[in-house]
């Protein structure tokens, strides 16, 4: 089973990606994206800690999420992957230029052989403006596109908006 929960900042996804993990009964591994390379950003990620349970196993992995994945991979286990978005930028901004692609390509390649069941936690970035930057359409438009396979791989999307999920799509 393969969830994929999108929203926009403080959306209530992270949230509601937690609560469907703690509800699964299953053994629970949280794999977190964040680098904290500046004090918000520890704020941020100490903000998250503080709200898991103590219990749950946690992996750090900002770049090799496919690889991750494959090696805490297990029978009866729910991986909550928080965030896709924050995995783009950490990818996009990487000195080698051919690691976006191919993280991209291995993540979905991956994704379908996985036994354990998968909870993905992006932004969503394409309901705003289109931005200025080149870099920052380039972000924009790679998530939108990730955003869009993932949810035709998925068996359940939702969309949160102020803490209520949508469901846009129900395949289980």
């Amino acid at each position: 089973m393969l969830q994929l929960i999108l929203g926009g900042a403080r959306s209530g996804k992270s949230r509601l990606a937690e609560k469907i993990a703690t509800e699964s009964g299953l053994l629970v591994v949280y794999v977190a994206t964040a680098q904290p390379l500046d004090e918000e950003m520890q704020q941020r990620i100490q903000h998250h800690q503080q709200q898991r349970p103590q219990h749950w196993k946690l992996s750090e992995e900002p770049i090799f999420l496919a690889d991750q994945l494959l090696q805490i991979d297990q029978e009866n286990h729910i991986i909550l992957v928080d965030c896709l978005t924050l995995w783009l930028t950490n990818l996009l901004l990487a000195e080698d230029s051919n690691l976006y692609s191919q993280q991209i390509d291995q993540l979905l390649s991956v994704l379908p052989k996985l036994k354990s069941q998968i909870i993905l936690v992006s932004n969503e970035t394409g309901l705003g403006v289109v931005p200025m930057g080149e870099i920052s359409r380039r972000f924009v438009d790679e998530a939108g596109r990730l955003h869009q396979t993932l949810g035709q791989l998925a068996n359940k999307v939702m969309f949160c908006v102020a803490g209520f999920p949508m469901i846009l799509k129900d395949e289980q």
